[in-house]
């Protein structure tokens, strides 16, 4: 009969699990159901999408052009009135461009502030199609805007949409229309659609100033059919250098909104297969499912104050879909569950249930846990690292059998802390184990009421031990009963974590692994009571195999594919102060399309004057010099060149002999600046500036560009230089080489400049 409770036990802890990630998104045949209330239909979103993705379609390409036209025709054809806002714009990290916007409005009964739907059509430089980042916010936005009027509804609110351009080369369509568009004025809220993988849950953040109670009330009120969130996830998105196009607008505008974003399957990101076929339709009926029930709540509502008083916390619950209480709570529960512990313990030693002994026993098991399961996966990621040394060049962190992996670690880490308590937990009570995980989670919620707020859903967990240790402590249960009345109570627990220990490896890489063992041993400490004993041996013997299985599994499809690409990079420097050329990769591991350059006398490092800007800040790791191409730079005419009083004013214009996709300006000493301008957009809004090394203007080139204009005033008595850099996606193309194509296995490598021509000059005054 034990054997029996013990069995029940684990498969409600695996019913549990699966609950817990079925809850946060649809299914494909959940479309009869997202249909049967919204009619909405993926296929005409699909239809656009296939439409849209053909083709890469960064800023300066012919593609370009043909996505924005489509989505002007599909937009007009809803009865919306459109324009094309062209302005040229340069961000904070001195990016710049000429934006081309595409704006819609349609006006509403009232003049109440609008409501602006949020995507962006660019696709990410050189190789992306975008299907995923942005295509699915833009079909999404079209689809859902035509089931949306079908209905006929009363729109109440303006309805603005902004499907904005140069997302990925600095956010700067959305920079452009809040600081030129005079629709801005009248926006109160802002649903913006965005994907960093191409597969999962769709998960809401909260972008604003102030307080998020509000923002959360009406979110809820709108009744989302699988709201995904948690406010520990906004308050670690605010720490990482990941902005949307929504940042834009709270931070420039200081208007409020939602970004809707999945990030599952990251290894397609912003790589040539973010494609139509490998789009997760589920998540698409996601972002579908937050659009419809939203926009119809939204375009009726007052949109003119979401300012609110508390912030609160909020987690997705079983059963409830969401659990949500105000910071003002996190303090009073964090005392309570204090209390209570002491209180607990206290009666516990009173009556024999627990003895200081063996309770503090329980602190070797559980800090054995901590300490070996962290270090050991943090060390067992870096041997595959070097094992497996092409891992290394999936920048992002996120590997094709990344999921395998996270399943590996998990039953690995499983295994140690099942082994760990069964070899060296010896109390003579089970329930004095409790107390040492108990008491770290106190501590652990400490310091999350201190610095990470948006966490303090994690006294929740809290809340369920200390539950099951007042029930251990005054009620006598025979064995099997307690066995499955503690996997039911620990419920909110297991769904609250199992989630957490997917989605922050998926997110910010598999180096992050660590922390999922963190996570591991504390939920396991918490459940000691039901994997105490024969569970824990099954447990034990059960994950072990498991986790050989799992890590054969990862190491079997370790190697890359027509499926799984390998991620490889090739450029060529010319440098027109030294006359010499060199071929260049970012890659660690050399393949047979590298090598079929790098082969015989090839140098280790970077090349001087030639590393641009990335967003991993990525090097060249070999280099080779090669013959000149003796490809034409750019004529650069000193239009102006005076001093007035302590001033120096000087305007040149860079006028590409060739097709140019992007220039850099970066420099290898300080430069000191009183006002700088390109294209008379001002850098740093005019303000002065100095720079000691590296970057300091990238210039994407759009369609409407035909040269920069740079003007800028510096010190009369200071002599400068910098470097240029003209850089073109066009190496494998070009007339003057003859570079070996890329098999079906492989890909350029996303993230760098790559496949491109770089002519380097240094320009002196």
């Amino acid at each position: 009969m034990k054997k029996n409770f013990s069995v029940i036990s684990i498969l409600i802890i695996l019913g549990v699990v699966y609950l817990s990630f079925t809850d946060l998104k649809p299914s494909v045949i959940t479309n009869k159901y997202l249909k049967s209330n919204t009619v909405f239909s993926i296929d005409k979103a699909l239809y656009h999408l296939k439409k849209i993705t053909k083709k890469p379609h960064y800023v300066g390409t012919s593609y370009h052009k043909d996505v924005q036209t489509y989505i002007v025709s599909e937009l007009e054809k809803l009865g919306f009135e459109v324009e094309t806002q062209v302005e040229t714009v340069v961000n904070s990290k001195n990016s710049a461009t000429t934006a081309e916007n595409i704006v819609a409005k349609l006006k509403g009964t009232s003049s109440n502030k609008a409501l602006l739907l949020l995507s962006h059509y660019d696709s990410n430089p050189h190789s992306s199609l975008g299907a995923s980042d942005a295509g699915s916010g833009v079909v999404t936005i079209l689809e859902g805007l035509r089931a949306f009027l079908a209905t006929k509804p009363v729109l109440k609110n303006d309805l603005i949409v902004l499907i904005s351009d140069a997302e990925e080369i600095g956010l700067l369509g959305a920079q452009a229309f809040v600081n030129s568009h005079p629709f801005i004025k009248d926006i109160g809220l802002v649903l913006n659609f965005e994907a960093r993988g191409s597969g999962g849950p769709s998960y809401m953040l909260m972008e604003t100033n102030g307080k998020n109670g509000k923002l959360l009330h009406h979110f809820l009120a709108a009744k989302p059919n699988f709201p995904a969130a948690n406010s520990l996830m906004y308050s670690v998105y605010k720490k990482l250098p990941n902005d949307t196009d929504l940042t834009v607008f709270r931070e420039d505008a200081a208007i409020n909104g939602f970004n809707f974003a999945f990030i599952g399957d990251h290894f397609d990101y912003h790589s040539a297969q973010d494609s139509f076929s490998r789009l997760d339709k589920a998540s698409l009926l996601h972002q579908a499912d937050y659009l419809m029930t939203t926009l119809s709540y939204f375009s009726g509502s007052d949109l003119s104050d979401f300012d609110a008083d508390e912030d609160y916390v909020y987690v997705n619950f079983p059963f409830v879909k969401m659990i949500t209480y105000p910071f003002s709570w996190i303090y009073p529960l964090l005392i309570t569950a204090f209390l209570l512990f002491l209180v607990i313990v206290f009666l516990g030693i009173s009556l024999n249930k627990l003895t200081i002994k063996d309770l503090l026993k329980g602190f070797i098991p559980f800090t054995v846990s901590l300490v070996l399961c962290s270090s050991i996966t943090f060390g067992l990621w870096q041997l595959l690292l070097q094992i497996h040394t092409e891992y290394n060049d999936i920048l992002h962190g996120f590997t094709y059998n990344g999921y395998t992996y996270i399943f590996a670690f998990v039953f690995l880490n499983l295994f140690l802390v099942t082994t760990i308590y069964t070899k060296i937990a010896s109390v003579e009570k089970p329930v004095n184990l409790l107390v040492a995980p108990l008491f770290f989670w106190l501590l652990l919620n400490i310091l999350i009421a201190l610095y990470l707020k948006g966490a303090s859903f994690f006294i929740i967990p809290v809340f369920c031990a200390l539950i099951v240790l007042l029930i251990e402590t005054l009620c006598k249960l025979n064995f099997a009963f307690k066995t499955i009345l503690y996997t039911i109570i620990s419920i909110p627990t297991i769904y609250i974590f199992a989630p957490l220990i997917k989605m922050f490896p998926v997110g910010l890489g598999l180096k992050v692994l660590f922390i999922c063992a963190l996570f591991m041993v504390l939920v396991f400490g918490l459940l000691v009571l039901t994997f105490h004993k024969k569970n824990a041996v099954f447990t034990q013997k059960a994950s072990g195999f498991l986790m050989i299985i799992f890590f054969g599994l990862a190491t079997y499809n370790s190697s890359f594919s027509i499926d799984n690409k390998q991620p490889n990079s090739l450029v060529y420097i010319q440098n027109s102060d030294t006359q010499k050329a060199y071929f260049g990769t970012y890659n660690t591991t050399l393949d047979a399309y590298t090598k079929h350059v790098f082969e015989g006398d090839y140098e280790k490092g970077g090349i001087k004057n030639a590393e641009t800007r990335s967003k991993y800040n990525t090097q060249f790791k070999y280099y080779k010099k090669t013959v000149s191409r003796n490809i034409p730079q750019a004529t650069i005419i000193h239009e102006i060149d005076t001093i007035i009083g302590a001033k120096r004013f000087l305007e040149i214009s860079i006028i590409p002999n060739r097709k140019v996709h992007k220039v850099e300006l970066s420099t290898r000493e300080r430069l000191s600046f009183s006002q700088f301008k390109v294209n008379d957009a001002l850098v740093h809004k005019g303000k002065k500036f100095t720079i000691n090394k590296g970057t300091f203007l990238t210039y994407h080139m759009a369609n409407t560009d035909q040269e920069i204009t740079l003007s800028f005033s510096v010190n009369a008595n200071e002599k400068f230089r910098f470097i240029v850099n003209e850089i073109s996606y066009d190496l494998l193309t070009h007339p003057s080489f003859n570079v070996q194509q890329r098999s079906p296995e492989m890909m350029p490598m996303p993230f760098v400049t790559n496949d491109a021509i770089i002519i380097s000059k240094t320009l002196s005054f």
